[in-house]
């Protein structure tokens, strides 16, 4: 059993009750049916993937995207990015901006049993300054503390878990840079405001550390990118105990970048960006601040040579942390940020049966998670590639 806070290398038994992990123990319970006993040979058990920089519905290139397209077409292919991202491993996804809030949609079609997705955290629209970094992606455009409080209630409302919101610019288009600020610190406070008031909080896409210092003062709690981070601002994240998800990943896939037709400013920008990128993170490792697995790009797209949601666990490593933390990065502490640790991120008694069957330990070497070989979610087997997992008809281990 590959649990990040529990690991043992020794032989274990794992029962599987209604969607839930009944038991955890070195023996099979008394009185289980040999026909709903699986065997899986020596194998490794790892806790589902839990990523949390996801857009399900993104368009790329994104000059492409059409802020009129008909919710029904962007829920087909969010549909559908959904389930690979499943295959690939990742039974619980944050969803920080899709389209039409189809992340809504698409979590309560989901909870009703229509289709097969992971855990999703949605977060409907992100609310953006016109001309900012959401132009042209559909976001909710806003001006002023007041519009974006009432904006940021609207999308709660409508049902979204969280808010995610713009505070700098980013890499995706010509002229823009993520040191540029798109959000006064009142703008933010309004947010926070909202977000607080119905019990939830705010993601924030920042790409520089003094942005990211305004943004701790204003009650953010959730920081993506992380391109250009200082050590001070890394202590203050960890001294606060913030999360930050860097999506190393974004600046290290040039060829995913080039396969889906992104201008080469835009991939330009990616590559001169990718050094002071991974400086950054070293440091926020450095710090000791809490870092989360999350892919920006589509987590079950392929990127050198494997998922997104795998490469980035691995670049993860390469910031500094042990496969063990990097793990845990992808498990455990995203759960904890995204408050479903009640519910999964780890293999225990009382938690969602939530899991991976692997042919190595990826607390050892994290390139494990390139050997996947089956995916429960929430009990139910939703890919094995081995026939291990004897199923009835349903689908249910």
């Amino acid at each position: 059993m590959v649990d990040p806070l529990a690991p043992t290398t020794e032989p274990i038994s794992i029962a599987v009750e209604n969607g839930r992990i009944r038991s955890v123990g070195d023996a099979v319970p008394d009185g289980v049916p040999d026909d709903d006993r699986c065997d899986l040979g020596g194998r490794f058990l790892a806790p589902g993937l839990v990523t949390v920089h996801t857009h399900f519905s993104i368009v790329f290139p994104f000059n492409d995207t059409d802020e009129n397209e008909a919710p029904a077409l962007t829920a087909f292919r969010s549909a559908g990015r959904a389930k690979e991202a499943l295959e690939a491993g990742v039974t619980t996804a944050r969803c920080v901006h899709e389209q039409h809030a189809i992340d809504v949609t698409l979590r309560d079609a989901d909870r009703r049993g229509w289709f097969a997705a992971p855990r999703i955290l949605a977060g409907g629209r992100a609310l953006s300054a016109p001309g900012g970094h959401g132009q042209g992606s559909g976001s909710v455009y806003c001006f002023g503390p007041a519009q974006f409080e009432a904006a940021a209630h609207a999308e709660l409302e409508n049902g979204a878990d969280h808010v995610k919101i713009f505070i700098t610019g980013g890499l995706a288009h010509a002229g823009e840079s993520p040191e540029d600020p798109e959000m006064s610190e009142a703008e933010m406070r309004a947010v926070v405001r909202a977000a607080q008031a119905h019990g939830t909080y705010v993601v924030a896409h920042a790409g520089h550390h003094a942005a990211i210092r305004r943004a701790v003062d204003a009650g953010v709690r959730s920081f993506e990118h992380a391109y250009i981070v200082d050590e001070p601002t890394a202590a203050l994240l960890a001294q606060d105990g913030l999360y930050v998800s860097p999506t190393l990943a974004v600046t290290r896939s040039q060829d995913w970048m080039a396969a889906h037709g992104f201008e080469k400013h835009s991939r330009e920008n990616a590559r001169r960006a990718s050094v002071d990128h991974l400086a950054s993170a070293r440091r926020l490792v450095a710090a000791g601040v809490a870092l989360t697995n999350g892919t920006d790009i589509p987590p079950g797209d392929r990127t050198e040579g494997t998922t997104a949601v795998v490469r980035e666990a691995e670049l993860l490593v390469e910031a500094g942390l042990t496969a063990r933390e990097a793990l845990a990065a992808s498990t455990t502490t995203p759960a904890r940020m995204c408050r479903v640790d009640h519910e999964t991120g780890r293999v225990a008694a009382g938690l969602s049966a939530d899991l991976l069957v692997l042919d190595a330990d990826p607390s050892v070497d994290i390139r494990a998670l390139r050997g996947i070989r089956a995916v429960v979610s929430q009990g139910r087997v939703v890919r094995d590639d081995l026939g291990l997992l004897a199923t009835d008809d349903g689908g249910n281990p």
